[in-house]
């Protein structure tokens, strides 16, 4: 049953709105730990559009717990990681007209680039999650190049309003988790999830944890970083 992951790159992007300095994604994950959340995850761009080398490298320094950091496969980013040592990897595209991973990884097309930056970071002892979508066989194939783990993209089930049809790619998650759990590959699951669709992914002893960030971001405007991460580790709790 998942645990809650929080992702710090909506505050990075709010900071960057001005030349100031606030809000630091560094506070922002040092107060969501004291929260509850398990981890701390980031996602480093080349362009470098929302996290910075120095939010990076703090949060290495800093982050307590389980620091995840979510990289393009190319050897700019292997670099960065070799360097950082995260506590895991989650190789995501990098599409600069996106603010966020809008689909998964291409494990066709880009197998080859793919296939040489698992290796690489797995011989330096860091795990290797790949971002999928919700389909068994691409955590196939995320299991023929031998990762770790997968992170599944929870966007278009996190985004649709129908209950009905929300309810049908639910259960292509929980389908493709099952299929990652029988290949001994370790799950996560993320993107787009708010306080209410997190709930159903409580309930997946397949999934170790959830990645959420814009929606935590959101409420904590309203509540604080504190009473917004406790409210979904509530609500992760409340699905189980």
């Amino acid at each position: 049953m998942p645990d809650l992951i929080v992702n710090v790159d909506h505050a990075a992007a709010f900071r960057n709105l001005t030349s100031g300095r606030q809000p630091d994604p560094v506070s922002v994950a040092v107060l969501a730990e004291v929260a509850g959340a398990v981890g701390i995850s980031a996602r480093f761009t080349e362009d470098r559009r929302q996290i910075s080398d120095r939010d990076i490298r703090v949060l290495r320094e800093t982050v307590q717990a389980r620091f995840s950091l979510g990289v393009a496969p190319t050897p700019e980013m292997m670099g960065l990681v070799l360097d950082v040592k995260p506590d895991e990897v989650v190789l995501i595209p990098d599409r600069p007209e996106e603010a966020s991973a809008e689909g998964g990884l291409d494990l066709i097309l880009d197998r080859s680039e793919i296939t040489d930056t698992i290796t690489t970071i797995r011989d330096s002892g860091i795990p290797v999650f790949l971002f999928v979508d919700p389909e068994p066989e691409h955590v196939k194939a995320a299991h023929r190049l031998n990762a770790d783990g997968v992170q599944i993209n929870t966007g278009i089930y996190a985004g649709h309003a129908s209950p009905a049809t929300r309810e049908h790619l639910l259960a292509r998650i929980v389908d493709a988790a099952k299929v990652a759990v029988r290949l001994k590959l370790r799950v996560l699951a993320g993107r787009g999830l708010d306080y209410q669709t997190c709930r159903p992914l409580g309930a997946l002893e397949e999934i170790e944890a959830c990645l959420v960030g814009h929606s935590l971001m959101a409420r904590a405007l309203l509540t604080g970083i504190e009473t917004a991460v406790r409210e979904m580790v509530i609500a992760l709790e409340q699905g189980r």
